[in-house]
């Protein structure tokens, strides 16, 4: 998943790359409103997409309502969307300069809609991981182009403005897309979450092909096909090693380890490629920069944060609390306003007081909410869960907005689009890592603490309560033994306690990041605005 404390960035007009200042033949101004229109529908999707699965992970892990998936499994469904996403967006901004947005666009907004159509029936977790790699690619493609259409659709205030109409999309999105997820999973089948998604992209499709121009750069970049191949193969080694530790519960065999080491030889190699390169992807050169490598650090920590504690959170409301995905998708609406209310906030004091001084005690309380999780329990109030969610959704959006921003926007002209593919890049590989390294610890502290409570149980019990609570309470029920229930429950939020406690130092530890790499006084600038136009640079 994708975790929606939102993209940030927005570029005075005058420092947008030289390709969009040739301007294409203004277009009337009713086809501009309807080509409006199809981007923001389409990058709602997208963000729906994005927090959907969430929602859903409980079910799935369901053996009679979802695919009995284990927590490892669920790990690779959140975390191969969001692997696809991170290794291909910054060739797709490439591929859409050689052949055409619209043509990139439309290839993602199809693979979008039949890869959704292939998560939807999936029959087993194997089908779900393969078909949610796949939107990833789908989305990879989509958003850059999305960008790109939209900065060379509006030139001068109407730019401007329509960003700011477009940045809206994101906050419906985050908003709507666990209530959306809730409704449907109460009322329909686990797959109409994903099936939502075809009829949606289709219109879409309709509405490119009819009112959008194949806008495409007088002069593209060169593709990456060697540092994209090392990049997501690095990843995925990197993550099935940690992902298949919180299986085995065991360090040591070649089957965890191995991959750990293969998957950052490769990326090591990835860098050593991308340095050799004269105009590289991603660019490693600029974490040199200490702000900009810094932060950038600071970023992927805090989103290896959220995505982590985001995965415990799905878990938490509706297996230990045993909320129904409605009121669950409900109870999450706070997280998305805070993000809202705290981007614009932090906005407005960065324009007062120094970066440092607004962002490091922000990234401290966001810190210390994800420790909060270690007091949750089963009789929690589901009042102190609402503030919890929504101090950090505000601390978050204080953190991203302004730092992103003024990483972007340090940054010299001629390094925009390849310092927003790095911030991209760092930014989905903390959540993938976050959701691997999250899971597991959960997996191996539940593995733990359910085993005093399976003594005296037939084998094949034993074997199903240890693979999750899920598999607990179904195998409880199963055997009438209500007891085994109750101890999967209280399992699993030690479980939560102990992995809470690790995340709030990863965080912590973003936060002693900005306070060493930010300078102390901040540079006069002009305002930083709440949305998120980074992808705007990714595509150029």
């Amino acid at each position: 998943m994708e975790f929606a404390y939102g993209p940030v960035v927005q570029v005075p007009a005058d420092r947008y790359p030289k390709v969009f200042m040739t301007a294409p033949p203004t277009l009337p101004k009713s086809r501009q409103q309807l080509i409006l229109a199809i981007l923001m529908l389409c990058s709602l999707l997208i963000w729906i997409e994005n927090t959907v699965l969430s929602t859903t992970l409980e079910t799935l892990a369901d053996p009679v309502r979802g695919l009995g998936a284990n927590p490892g499994q669920l790990q690779w469904a959140t975390g191969s969307y969001t692997l696809a996403f991170a290794t291909l967006m910054f060739t797709a901004g490439a591929l859409g300069d050689r052949f055409g947005h619209r043509t990139v666009f439309s290839s993602g907004l199809m693979i979008f809609a039949g890869s959704s159509l292939w998560a939807a029936y999936a029959s087993d977790a194997g089908q779900l991981i393969a078909a949610r790699a796949a939107m990833g690619v789908g989305s990879a493609l989509i958003t850059p182009a999305m960008m790109a259409i939209l900065m060379w659709t509006f030139t001068g205030p109407a730019r401007a403005a329509a960003i700011g109409v477009f940045s809206t999309s994101a906050g419906v999105g985050m908003a709507a897309g666990p209530v959306l997820a809730g409704f449907l999973l109460d009322h329909f089948w686990w797959g109409s979450v994903f099936l939502i998604n075809v009829p949606v992209a289709a219109s879409a499709l309709v509405g490119l092909a009819v009112l959008v121009p194949n806008f495409r750069s007088p002069t593209p970049r060169p593709l990456d096909p060697a540092g994209m191949l090392l990049s997501i193969s690095g990843l995925v080694a990197l993550a099935y090693g940690l992902i298949q530790a919180g299986q085995v519960a065991v360090w040591s065999r070649t089957d965890v380890w191995a991959p750990i080491v293969v998957g950052l030889v490769l990326l090591a190699v990835f860098v050593l490629v991308e340095l050799r390169l004269k105009v590289p992807s991603f660019d490693p050169r600029l974490f040199a920069q200490r702000t900009f490598g810094g932060g950038n650090m600071a970023l992927g920590l805090l989103l290896f944060a959220v995505a982590a504690i985001t995965f415990y959170n799905a878990f938490y409301l509706q297996g230990a609390l045993g909320f129904s995905p409605m009121k669950a998708g409900l109870a999450n609406i706070p997280t998305a306003l805070g993000a809202l209310a705290g981007a614009p906030l932090a906005s407005r004091l960065v324009r007062r007081l120094p970066l440092r001084l607004v962002t490091v005690p922000a990234l401290t309380v966001a810190a210390l909410t994800m420790g909060g999780y270690g007091f949750l329990g089963l009789q929690t109030p589901l009042v102190w869960i609402e503030i919890l969610l929504l101090i950090q959704g505000l601390s978050i959006g204080m953190v991203i907005g302004p730092v992103t921003a003024a990483l972007i926007s340090d940054l010299p002209l001629e390094q925009a689009g390849a310092g927003s593919a790095v911030t991209n890049t760092v930014r989905q590989t903390g959540s993938v890592i976050g959701i691997a390294v999250g899971g597991t610890i959960m997996s191996i502290e539940y593995r733990r603490a359910i085993g005093p409570s399976l003594e005296g149980a037939p084998g094949p019990v034993q074997e199903q309560a240890r693979v999750s609570a899920e598999q607990a309470r179904h195998v409880a029920t199963a055997v009438h033994r209500p007891t085994l229930a109750q101890a999967a429950d209280n399992a699993f939020v030690h479980a939560m306690h102990v992995g809470a406690g690790w995340i709030a130092v990863i965080a912590l530890l973003g936060a002693v990041v900005l306070l060493i790499t930010l300078p102390a006084v901040g540079k006069k600038k002009g305002p930083i605005s709440e949305p998120d136009y980074e992808e705007a640079r990714s595509s150029v």
